[in-house]
């Protein structure tokens, strides 16, 4: 008679706990050199038209906080990607001890957001300006991608998510996300203020997000200290 085979069901794995996520994620963190960010920069200028302006397309703090002057702004959509808090953010909206999360654009379905259009005079400086700001560490791959607007397509600068990196994060329950957002705080400031910003102004702007939405619904029920309590 042959061994009799005993199979474990993946379901009764026990998923990894918040720490444990934490932990693994900041293994491999750290800055990009000065020479890094620039060489990224300029792998990426190479596809611009020095005479031409340039569109930036904002899904998070971008649409709440561009900082960068721009002469037209509108509304618009990418297809194949959605907004997501699937980026550990261990400066600007946490620490590296306890990190808070920041939106990135995943793979999959579409998103709605700002795209804003920056004359080519100001490309260069512009551009410098904001991979200070959103290319500390390399998380997100910038694309040229076309964006929907109600004036005719665009082609816009998109940062999505970097899959690769071990920031990205992923599987989250509803419970882990609440209790990491109330208990996160940057140098920016607390991380609950940059996905309230969001949703204030995305919902100024007329545009939709359901989970963003429910998640904002969640942090006013539940006060700071509850949450803070409920993280392993």
């Amino acid at each position: 008679m042959p061994p009799i085979q005993i199979y474990r069901l993946a379901s009764m794995t026990q998923p990894p706990s918040l720490e444990s996520l934490i932990s693994t994620s900041g293994a491999s963190f750290r800055l990009l050199t000065d020479s890094e960010r620039q060489a990224s920069l300029n792998a990426f200028l190479k596809h611009w038209h020095p005479h031409h302006d340039v569109w930036v397309f904002g899904y998070g703090s971008l649409v709440w906080r561009p900082e960068f002057d721009f002469l037209e702004q509108r509304h618009a959509r990418v297809n194949g990607y959605h907004r997501s808090l699937c980026l550990w953010s261990r400066i600007n909206r946490g620490t590296p001890e306890r990190p808070g999360l920041v939106f990135g654009l995943d793979v999959g379905g579409s998103c709605r957001g700002m795209a804003y259009r920056v004359a080519s005079h100001q490309v260069q400086d512009t551009m410098q300006e904001l991979w200070k700001r959103e290319m500390p560490s390399g998380a997100y791959i910038p694309k040229w991608l076309n964006c929907h607007t109600r004036e005719g397509a665009i082609r816009a600068l998109v940062f999505t998510m970097d899959r690769s990196k071990d920031a990205y994060v992923r599987g989250l329950s509803k419970e882990q996300l609440v209790a990491i957002v109330q208990g996160a705080r940057g140098t920016y400031g607390p991380c609950s203020e940059y996905i309230l910003e969001t949703a204030q102004a995305l919902e100024l702007a007329g545009i939709r997000d359901r989970k963003l939405q429910t998640l904002v619904a969640q942090l006013r029920d539940k006060p700071p200290d509850a949450a803070q309590g409920s993280q392993p």
